[in-house]
C-alpha cells in the first residue's frame, strides 16, 4: 500500500486498535508491578491497601525488610552487575575481532565458520547451559586426574556463568559490529596509510571512532542481556546467586512486594542505562 494514499476508516480504526492492544499487552504487566511495589500489603497483588515505601526503605525494626536494607538482594544485584560487566567486555572485544575477521579477511571455510559462530543463538538457553556444564565438568575432571590441577573455575560458579552467557552474547555483538563495519569506506584507511600513518594509528583514529556507535550499542545489548539472563545462568550458577536466580528462589518460597520493588528498580535502572548509551551512540554518530 502506498503510504500517501488515503486509507479507509475501518483500516485506520483497526490499526489504532491493534497498536493500542499491543501496547496494553506490553506495558500493563510492567505498570502493575510498578504500582504494587508501593502497596501496603504483605502480598504483591491486588487489592490495593494504601501507599507505602516499606518495600524499598523498610528495615527489621519496622517488620518489613525493604530492598535497600536486604543485603542478600543487594548482593545479588552486585553479582549480576559484575557478571554483566565481564560478559560485556569479553563480548564486545571478541565480537569486534570476529567482525574484522568476517568482513576483512578471505579464507577457506569462511561461510561455514560464520554459520558456526551464530549457532549458539538458535540453541535453547537451558540446553546451552547443560552442554557447557557437562563439558566444563568433564574437562575439570581430566585436569585433576591427568595433571593434578584443581580447575575450580570450570566448576559451577561465576566464571562458568560468564563463559556460558558470553558464548551466545558474543555472536550478537559480532552481528552488531559487522553491520556497521560493512558500511565503512575503506578508502579513508588507505588515504591515511598513504600519508604515513601506521596501521595502529589508523585503527585508533579512523576505524574505531566510526565503529563507536555500534560498539556502544553492542555493549548496551550485552550488558542488559547478561543481567536478565536466567535459563543459562540457572544451569551454571554456584554458591553466589545473581539476581535472577535469587528472585526465582524467593518466588518459590513465597512472593512479597519486595520483588515488585526490585523489578521497578531494575526497570528504571535499565531504562536510564539504555537511554544514556543510546544518547552517547547518537552523539558519536554525529
Amino acid at each position: 500500500m502506498i503510504p500517501t494514499l488515503p486509507r479507509p476508516v475501518w483500516l485506520r480504526t483497526a490499526t489504532a486498535l491493534y497498536v493500542s492492544a499491543f501496547l496494553i499487552f506490553l506495558f500493563l504487566p510492567l505498570a502493575t508491578v510498578a504500582v504494587f511495589a508501593f502497596n501496603n500489603a504483605p502480598y504483591p497483588a491486588p487489592p490495593w491497601h494504601g501507599f507505602t515505601l516499606d518495600w524499598f526503605l523498610g528495615n527489621e525494626a519496622s517488620g518489613r525488610v525493604g530492598l535497600f536494607h536486604d543485603s542478600e538482594l543487594l548482593g545479588s544485584i552486585w553479582i549480576s552487575a559484575l557478571v554483566a560487566a565481564w560478559v560485556t567486555v569479553l563480548s564486545v572485544t571478541i565480537g569486534t575481532a570476529n567482525a574484522f575477521l568476517m568482513e576483512r579477511t578471505e579464507f577457506p571455510g569462511k561461510g561455514a565458520l560464520s554459520m558456526l559462530m551464530l549457532t549458539p543463538l538458535v540453541i535453547p538457553g537451558v540446553i546451552l547451559g547443560i552442554s557447557i556444564l557437562a563439558f566444563a565438568s568433564r574437562l575439570a575432571d581430566l585436569c585433576s586426574d591427568l595433571l593434578g590441577w584443581d580447575a575450580d573455575f570450570l566448576r559451577p560458579g561465576l566464571p562458568l556463568v560468564v563463559l556460558g552467557q558470553f558464548s551466545y552474547i558474543a555472536a550478537i555483538a559480532t552481528l552488531t559490529v559487522s553491520a556497521r563495519l560493512k558500511r565503512f569506506d575503506r578508502t579513508l584507511e588507505e588515504a591515511a596509510l598513504n600519508l604515513g600513518a601506521s596501521h595502529a594509528a589508523v585503527l585508533w583514529t579512523i576505524t574505531l571512532p566510526y565503529l563507536r556507535p555500534a560498539l556502544i550499542g553492542a555493549a548496551a545489548i550485552a550488558f542488559l542481556m547478561s543481567f536478565e539472563n536466567f535459563n543459562t545462568t540457572l544451569m551454571l550458577v554456584g554458591a553466589d546467586s545473581p539476581l535472577t536466580i535469587m528472585m526465582y528462589g524467593r518466588m518459590r518460597e513465597g512472593a512479597t512486594p519486595v520483588l515488585n520493588a526490585v523489578s521497578l528498580f531494575l526497570m528504571v535502572a535499565s531504562a536510564v542505562l539504555a537511554l544514556s548509551l543510546l544518547r552517547r551512540g547518537r552523539r558519536a554518530d554525529e
